[in-house]
């Protein structure tokens, strides 16, 4: 069951669903086209079945998509409606827009992540940092690095422009290995919200019965909808789920800059440091993310009532930094 937890953060908006004092779901909003925005688009460039839209009204914010489907006698600057059925994916080196059908319904935006997920629990800064306890800097960690240790071996996740795939490593017994691992992946895949076609690399089994051993364990951590393959002789699944967003492994890799610099920000904010001016320090691909957004340092400074100034730091790393009085 658990219970799902929200925080408005400054930059992004996090989400948990908590359960047994552990993340089972989480979800990371940042600004952009939400799922579900309908709004009024002009036809712009066809591209075989389908074509690149500009949305044009309010809710669309000026924003491109791509129409999945052209309606037939629709040509090059033509008006219609849109629908966002999938958000952008910020794939390194070639970022996808979002994907769109053509609508009947009014235009409006699509719905804040609060919203989406119905928050039980909403987090101020000043309330018990409950996604912390539960373990939100590890799973921001795991997303980055893509390694994921579970009882007696490791997930490692990558994320590639075809699929994410999961290959699991470790020292047990090929078929104990297979069934741990199938559920730490199920787990996994839940956990960071990871969507599309997904490759999950076993070890090899000549055995039918531990495949579908392992199987099975991958199902009982993955709730439904989904479809698979049955593993193979080579240890090879193949899981294929919608694919609504990017998952937090392909938000947080494809930005490790804008993440840090987030995370610094919530790390501050939730330290509740004593009154008083305070100055930010952070590598300097970190302070120059946050000085190019401005309203993030107002926010920070609304919030602690302090006054917040901006030092880079060579010595830091882009995942360290800290806040300290500035005198």
């Amino acid at each position: 069951m658990g219970e799902w937890v929200f925080e408005p953060g400054i930059g992004e908006a996090r989400a948990a669903l908590i359960a047994g004092g552990g993340i089972i779901e989480a979800r990371i909003e940042r600004p952009g086209l939400r799922l579900g925005t309908v709004a009024p688009a002009r036809l712009i460039e066809r591209r075989g079945t389908r074509a690149l839209v500009r949305m044009t009204g309010e809710a669309g914010n000026g924003g491109e998509a791509i129409l999945r489907s052209v309606p037939p006698g629709l040509s090059e600057g033509a008006a219609l409606v849109i629908e966002i059925v999938r958000e952008a994916i910020p794939e390194r080196g070639n970022p996808k827009l979002p994907l769109a059908i053509a609508s009947a319904a009014d235009p409006a935006p699509g719905p804040s992540l609060d919203v989406a997920i119905g928050a039980a629990r909403i987090l101020a800064g000043h309330d018990p940092d409950l996604l912390e306890q539960a373990g939100w800097s590890e799973l921001v960690e795991q997303a980055a690095t893509g390694l994921v240790p579970f009882a007696g071996g490791l997930l490692r996740i990558s994320v590639t422009p075809a699929m994410t795939l999961i290959d699991i490593d470790g020292d047990l017994p090929p078929a104990e290995l297979a069934r741990r691992g199938a559920a730490a992946a199920g787990a996994a895949i839940r956990r960071f919200d990871i969507g599309g076609s997904i490759g999950v690399d076993l070890p090899t089994m000549p055995d039918k019965a531990a495949r579908q051993a392992a199987a099975q364990a991958l199902d009982a951590a993955l709730p439904a909808p989904f479809e698979r393959t049955a593993v193979n002789g080579f240890g090879f699944l193949q899981i294929v789920r919608r694919r609504l967003r990017p998952s937090l492994c392909e938000l947080v890799q494809a930005d490790p800059v804008l993440t840090a610099a987030l995370t610094l920000l919530r790390r501050v904010e939730r330290s509740q440091p004593p009154p008083g001016p305070l100055m930010l320090v952070a590598a300097p691909p970190v302070i120059a993310r946050i000085a190019a957004a401005p309203g993030w340092t107002d926010a920070l400074g609304r919030r602690l009532g302090a006054r917040i100034g901006l030092r880079a730091d060579p010595a830091q790393t882009i995942w360290g930094g800290h806040a300290e009085p500035d005198r």
